[in-house]
């Protein structure tokens, strides 16, 4: 479960500095929806996130509504297509093409100047030790698709996953989520 909040963070983080660093974004309400592939700790990230989701639906109802409310105060729901997470970028964040990242992420990006709807980007974090490269390909102002390479360390040993994720604009209207904090 670790490793999936890890991977999660990273997604995010890589994710959200994506959407907000396009000139022609719109600013609202982005749903994205990420798959991972790869090791973590041994063990196959797919079928964790399956054993995750065979969990959720394991509790009792009660306990299973609690956890999905949790999960949804923050923007995120599991399914069989991958984990979903919501973020809200600010018509200023959108403006500035400045890139929010995930919390407790300390990382660092590197961006390529767009290339017609092509953007490459590099990141390192510190906590936890990683880095990643990938690129993000804009459908226009309204949604996008990115691939991510990300090598974390674990017991002094590279470990690499991949990630892929699907992105649309869901409206202006953030509800109750708040943007998130400016990228350094």
């Amino acid at each position: 479960m670790i490793a999936n909040r890890f991977v999660l963070t990273m997604a995010t983080a890589a994710l959200a500095c994506g959407v907000a660093s396009a000139q022609n974004i719109k600013p609202g309400l982005w749903e994205m929806t990420q798959s991972m592939h790869g090791q973590s700790g041994g063990k196959d990230i797919g079928a964790a996130q399956a054993q995750a989701q065979r969990e959720l639906a394991a509790l009792p109802p009660e306990q299973r509504k609690m956890v999905e409310a949790m999960m949804a105060k923050q923007g995120m729901s599991m399914s069989a297509g991958g984990n979903t997470m919501r973020v809200c970028i600010s018509k200023e964040m959108a403006e500035r093409g400045q890139p929010p990242a995930g919390q407790g992420s300390d990382c660092k990006m590197e961006w390529s100047p767009r290339q017609g709807n092509t953007i490459s980007t590099r990141f390192t974090c510190t906590n936890p030790p990683s880095s990643g490269e990938g690129t993000i390909v804009f459908s226009g102002s309204e949604s996008y698709a990115m691939n991510m390479k990300v090598t974390q360390m674990r017991s002094g040993k590279p470990e690499t996953m991949t990630m892929q994720s699907t992105s649309k604009w869901v409206g202006a209207d953030c509800g109750n989520l708040k943007p998130l904090a400016p990228g350094k």
